[in-house]
């Protein structure tokens, strides 16, 4: 029987650690009143993901799919399995990541309903607002009685629930006919490495396309590696093939909400602007005084980023 404050949220995890958005999108469901959080957990050996899911306050309760099926996040898999577990849920919650976009689509579409995408603010239990326009137009949706609300969540416009949880867990049983027209072959790491994830990272460092080349990113790397931090990029960067496009931020790309965010080289589109405008503190390196970025940084300097970095680097020891 659906309940319209029942609510599931998809979890995404690497198989061995959660990502933060979920705990992102818990601290969304948790803005509906009276609500009952459980958190679904898709995935192969997973009981360490499950764990930390559990661990998440305010979630009631965690239910896992166990399968080899689910080892790769793969959406056309996950999507049917999701559909049949939301039969008791009133909404049902995924991030607005690479992850949620691939999937809750299809989870809509196979419940038969829309989808409201990018979530950033509950006006009511069944009304609420979404960026359109590239952030310029804030508009209300509000889901007629009687639908399911399936919905990507902005994590940016979200701060992650704490731990203090002690939800149970439950493996869940999950009959749906799996597609076999998709499986997983591979997975290539991008030029990531070990920095932290993009879109939950406290720190971000962005290049644009006064970088230059793909070389020169180098510097950017190295400063990012000593630190610690994620490396991002404008489109222009990525147009150019300075980056691959995992690494773009802005409309077309991440929406991201890190504490300090430090554009170098990047002029400040405004598709740029609106995967940053969630960021804490905004400093922006640009030799071009009249670049449109010092419009919206906290902090800027007005300068050669190939003069700035090796600065940095010295500051460091």
């Amino acid at each position: 029987m659906m309940t319209t404050s029942g609510m599931l949220i998809v979890a995404e995890h690497n198989g061995g650690n959660l990502n933060q958005s979920t705990a992102r999108c818990v601290t969304c469901a948790t803005s509906i009143a009276g609500a009952r959080i459980d958190v679904l957990v898709l995935g192969h050996e997973c009981s360490t993901v499950a764990a930390q899911a559990a661990a998440l306050f305010g979630v009631h309760r965690v239910l896992t799919v166990d399968r080899p099926e689910n080892a790769a996040p793969l959406a056309a898999v996950l999507a049917p399995q999701v559909a049949e577990l939301a039969a008791g849920y009133g909404y049902i919650l995924g991030p607005s990541t690479t992850f949620g976009k691939d999937l809750m689509p299809r989870v809509a579409a196979l419940l038969g309903v829309g989808q409201i995408s990018d979530l950033m603010a509950i006006v009511g239990p069944r009304a609420f607002q979404r960026p359109v326009y590239a952030g310029n137009v804030i508009v209300t949706v509000e889901v007629p009685e009687g639908l399911k609300i399936v919905a990507t969540v902005r994590t940016a416009s979200f701060k992650p629930t704490p731990d203090g949880g002690t939800a149970e867990i439950t493996q869940a049983r999950v009959d749906a006919a799996l597609p076999s027209h998709t499986s997983f072959v591979e997975l290539r790491a991008g030029g990531g490495g070990a920095r932290p994830d993009l879109q939950t990272a406290r720190i971000v460092f962005s290049g644009g396309r006064g970088v230059g080349s793909e070389g020169n990113f180098a510097l950017l790397y190295a400063l990012a590696d000593r630190l610690g931090v994620a490396v991002g990029a404008s489109r222009a960067a990525v147009d150019a093939g300075f980056v691959p496009n995992d690494m773009q931020i802005g409309q077309t790309g991440k929406i991201i909400a890190p504490d300090l965010y430090i554009a170098f080289g990047i002029s400040g589109a405004i598709q740029h602007l609106t995967g940053i405008k969630d960021a804490g503190l905004i400093v922006a390196v640009n030799k071009d005084a009249e670049a449109p970025i010092f419009q919206v940084a906290d902090v800027g300097l007005v300068a050669d980023l190939f003069q700035i970095i090796p600065e940095l680097e010295k500051k460091l020891g």
